[in-house]
């Protein structure tokens, strides 16, 4: 069994560069393919306590549905989530070296953080895809929201008796303590 799943939530790089395959005509029943980086940053503090950060570059490849996502709403800067499949590919370029790529071939795409800080937000609606299906119903992003304080109710109790506590002879022997 074997297992090739990528998840990531950063921030886009560059605004996607949206190419169509079989042609160049999109009315024409094209494959679209969108291309654009994103990148992820881990905050560390070093041995000396200094805050570092990390930061990686991912090569991500959207195609059809999530391709045309990523032509209408993503933009630099799109904090946006990801899934997909690492791909390897190689080609020999025009001085005839080999050379190779990695790339994320996105399978779920996701718009996250707030509308007004998407720079590719011009719609009211949050739009999700996945390559195989096209759109999705929008599912609920995570937002932490400031607990709401109520004032609890008073408990309805019965009307007790009053107790009646004797100390008997000498009130100090009853005490437990």
């Amino acid at each position: 069994m074997s297992l090739n799943k990528v998840m990531l939530i950063g921030n886009v790089g560059r605004d996607p560069e949206i190419r169509y395959l079989d042609g160049n005509n999109p009315n024409q029943g094209a494959t679209k393919v969108a291309q654009f980086t994103l990148a992820t940053t881990e905050r560390y503090r070093d041995r000396n306590g200094e805050l570092r950060e990390n930061t990686e570059w991912h090569n991500i490849v959207a195609w059809r549905n999530s391709a045309d996502v990523a032509e209408k709403f993503i933009r630099k800067g799109t904090q946006v989530y990801i899934e997909g499949k690492l791909r390897t590919r190689s080609w020999t370029d025009q001085t005839g070296n080999k050379r190779f790529t990695t790339e994320v071939a996105v399978d779920n795409l996701q718009l996250l953080g707030k509308r007004t800080d998407n720079p590719g937000a011009g719609e009211p609606s949050r739009p999700s895809a996945s390559s195989g299906t096209g759109y999705q119903p929008q599912q609920p992003v995570y937002q932490p929201q400031q607990p709401v304080y109520q004032q609890p109710a008073p408990q309805q109790t019965a009307p007790q008796e009053p107790m009646d506590i004797s100390l008997g002879d000498n009130p100090t022997d009853d005490l437990p303590f």
